[in-house]
């Protein structure tokens, strides 16, 4: 039982730190773009879309292209892109938008978000794996 925590001792501490500094992001940019009341929550769903397209390049980066050391995808997928992406903020964005009575935008919110984001990881995967795959061949 030891042996497995000090193999995850790092991994747990490389989450937080790196989920720290995503969050600390993804604050500031909803302090430098607020939403106004009733209005599409902009910054919270190119914060998402953003954090997913740069998820696409980083799997592939570090599966699939280049060798890292075994804490850099806890560190940046799961904890900087983790803390900066906020499916919670969005589902109290939705709410929110719902219960002020502007469910146009609530339902357009809803139905936007999860299709821009799985389009951005989808797509930068594949011109990531393009892209890198053939600067990495002879």
């Amino acid at each position: 039982m030891t042996q497995g925590w000090r193999f995850q001792a790092p991994v747990v501490a490389v989450v937080a730190l790196g989920g720290g500094a995503g969050a600390a992001a993804r604050y500031a940019a909803a302090l430098w773009w607020p939403t106004r009341s009733g209005g599409f929550p902009w910054t919270t769903f190119w914060v998402n879309v953003a954090g997913c397209a740069v998820m696409g390049v980083l799997m592939v980066a570090v599966t699939e292209v280049w060798d890292v050391h075994r804490l850099v995808r806890p560190f940046f997928g799961t904890g900087v892109l983790g803390g900066f992406t906020t499916f919670s903020t969005y589902a109290v964005d939705i709410r929110g938008l719902l219960a002020d009575g502007h469910p146009r935008t609530g339902l357009a919110y809803l139905a936007a978000t999860p299709l821009a984001a799985l389009t951005a990881v989808w797509f930068t995967s594949w011109a990531a794996r393009r892209t890198l795959k053939r600067r990495r061949s002879p």
